[in-house]
């Protein structure tokens, strides 16, 4: 099947992010994971075929798997109560999660183990990490022990903003900021550990929360440790001071830089070599992680 880059379902509200479409159901959500992928703050025209597969298969995986209260209530078509085409199941099948509605907390729970991306920028040229300041000597990749926890504000469009836990304990009161901080080095520590023994180091991870309107129970929410809002790294090819493979889009992002695309202006289509080996590793993450088959293959 080609790359669904849209959903349009007749009946509810629909609003859409970079890869998902959310439906409004009334007391529930409708989550459908297209294959938009982005790259430099855009959506490329070319979607990457099953990519919202692995996301809602992973997302499934690891709600099931940690310990902690969340928002998703079923990954079946006919949990949404909806009057479905045939075309339409065809197109959704194995890419939606019915969730519970939450009053989402307005940060990103980012969670280094490693010491990479904006984190190491910011480290390589002040030797601190959303001001924490770190050992000196350190190198790109190196272990992060404890791992840092350093929130991000909720970008609609660009770049989500890193800010210290400071100032998102002033936003959200001390008492919630530490406990989602506690919370999430938790689910990062078990996400790392069984990531470890399936041959997957999960350098950083990010993790969103709400709470439910009615209980006021904090649930984890959204999409959790896919290779969207993850940095897998196979642990054979690991070193210090030496950037390791990812399972993610890096074939997408190494192919734009390679082109002359000015990143300002709408991006080029990408190759079919790319798109091919973009899905493989979205795959490879899923099947590596979950020890399943990959039912689209």
């Amino acid at each position: 099947m080609p790359a669904v880059l849209e959903t349009n379902l007749t009946g509810p509200a629909k609003r859409s992010g970079k890869v998902r479409d959310v439906y409004d159901l009334g007391d529930r959500l409708l989550i459908v994971a297209t294959d938009r992928i982005s790259a430099f703050d855009w959506v490329l025209p070319t979607g990457i075929p099953d990519k919202g597969r692995v996301l809602t298969g992973l997302s499934a995986f690891w709600f099931d798997r940690l310990d902690v209260p969340h928002h998703l209530l079923a990954t079946d078509l006919d949990a949404a109560g909806l009057d479905l085409s045939a075309e339409d199941r065809e197109r959704l099948e194995g890419r939606i999660m019915v969730v519970r509605k939450a009053e989402v907390v307005p940060f990103e729970c980012v969670v280094r183990g490693y010491l990479f991306g904006s984190a190491w920028r910011e480290y390589r040229t002040r030797g601190t990490v959303v001001g924490e300041r770190l050992p000196t000597s350190l190198v790109e990749g190196a272990r992060l022990d404890p791992p840092l926890f350093t929130p991000a504000t909720k970008a609609e469009q660009g770049h989500d903003e890193n800010v210290s836990f400071e100032e998102m304990a002033g936003a959200v009161g001390a008492d919630l900021a530490a406990t989602l901080r506690d919370l999430s080095v938790r689910l990062y520590r078990e996400a790392a550990d069984h990531a470890r023994s399936k041959g997957l180091i999960l350098a950083d991870t990010k993790f969103e929360f709400g709470r439910d309107p009615e209980s006021g129970t904090l649930l984890l929410v959204d999409e959790v440790l896919t290779p969207d809002s993850s940095r897998y790294w196979p642990v054979e090819a690991y070193k210090p001071g030496i950037v390791p493979p990812s399972f993610d889009k890096q074939f997408v992002r190494d192919w734009l830089d390679s082109t002359d695309w000015d990143k300002q202006s709408p991006p080029p289509p990408l190759p079919e070599e790319i798109v091919a080996r973009t899905r493989a590793k979205y795959i490879q993450a899923f099947e590596q992680l979950t020890d399943r088959p990959f039912p689209w293959k």
